[in-house]
């Protein structure tokens, strides 16, 4: 028996199906290497100034930091699946299965590939090296340059302060990450033990009744303002009650570090980024989503959630921060029961109350 996802399948998939980015001269994309390596090196210092969180924006500093192309970004995240779930996945006996799950996850992350701009990785384990200790501190950042380039093309947007905007937002991850030292652990514990229930026996025939039904429900909505998924509809139709609750929690904890890096990102200010503010109303725009089918996909896959977890998590620090500073939300990184429970996500003052009295 193997397990039912065959990775290297899904590098080979990913690889053949990831589209080239955009054309640049050579020296266009050696000017765009340099300029984002040394964005992500000053990143840091501007997120500590601004949460306070001195210590870890120095440790942030120090992980290593890769300028990628889209398929080199599939690659390390088949890696980072496997590192996260691969002893947890059930084994098959069915011929091809294994290989078929592999195919399955590259299509995906061939499509991701190219909507990415960056990514810290919390998961990558320190890496050493024989007699010499710890040569790179656990994690590392995915700078995804073709997308970046790409986007700032497609907005019309300063190069300059985009590349450090994009930065701003993936450093400020490592910084989290850096303030709080048991959260990789924790966020990947959330993570193993919705992967673990998912793969439990059960009658399949009841799961894709229920994706059934959530796409025709999808079909049949609108989508109000103030409809929110934790997932997205079809992901969440082959979910169970528990799976659903793992789920909530890990939700509650990435729309936290989105939102907070949301935040961030956009109070460093003009002083730093004179075009920020055109920056971030092209963004949004951008996030919304532009035609239908665009619209449905986002909302039955959970690419929508996504974009709800920057909303409101954002609107969760920025409620906090107003009632008791950055230094009061810096609580969140001190210990796994301070973190805000799903309900609080969207009752900032729940929070305050619970954690400052």
């Amino acid at each position: 028996m193997s397990s039912s996802i065959d990775f290297r399948a899904a590098e080979r998939r990913a690889a053949r199906l990831v589209p080239p980015g955009p054309r640049a001269s050579r020296a266009e994309l050696d000017a765009l290497v340099h300029v984002l390596r040394a964005a992500a090196g000053s990143a840091p210092a501007h997120v500590a100034a601004i949460t306070g969180l001195h210590e870890a924006g120095a440790e942030a500093a120090r992980r290593p930091v890769f300028v990628i192309d889209r398929a080199r970004w599939a690659e390390a995240n088949v890696a980072m699946f496997a590192h996260l779930t691969g002893d947890l996945l059930p084994e098959v006996t069915v011929p091809g299965a294994a290989r078929l799950g592999g195919e399955e996850l590259g299509i995906m992350l061939s499509v991701l590939s190219t909507k990415v701009l960056g990514q810290f990785d919390p998961f990558t384990p320190a890496r050493h090296r024989p007699g010499q200790g710890v040569a790179d501190p656990a994690g590392r950042l995915l700078l995804v340059a073709p997308n970046v380039l790409h986007v700032e093309r497609e907005l019309d947007l300063d190069a300059m302060d985009f590349r450090l905007w994009v930065c701003l937002h993936e450093q400020t991850h490592a910084v989290q990450f850096a303030a709080a030292p048991w959260l990789a652990d924790h966020l990947a514990s959330r993570l193993r033990a919705l992967v673990g229930g998912m793969s439990d026996p059960e009658d399949g025939r009841q799961r894709i009744g229920r994706a059934v039904r959530a796409v025709l429900d999808t079909l049949g909505s609108r989508g109000g303002a103030g409809e929110r998924q934790g997932a997205g509809p079809l992901v969440e139709a082959f979910l169970t009650p528990a799976e659903r609750e793992h789920m909530a929690s890990a939700v509650a904890v990435m729309s936290l570090l989105e939102g907070h890096a949301d935040v961030v990102m956009d109070a460093v200010g003009p002083q730093v980024l004179p075009s920020i503010r055109r920056i971030r109303a092209s963004f949004e725009k951008r996030r919304d989503g532009t035609g239908m089918v665009d619209i449905l996909l986002r909302r039955l896959t959970g690419m929508d959630a996504k974009v709800a977890q920057y909303r409101d998590g954002a609107a969760f620090v920025r409620g906090v921060v107003a009632k008791v500073g950055h230094d009061g939300l810096n609580a969140v990184w001190t210990a796994p029961p301070l973190l805000p429970t799903p309900a609080e996500i969207a009752d900032p003052d729940a929070w305050v109350r619970r954690v400052h009295g």
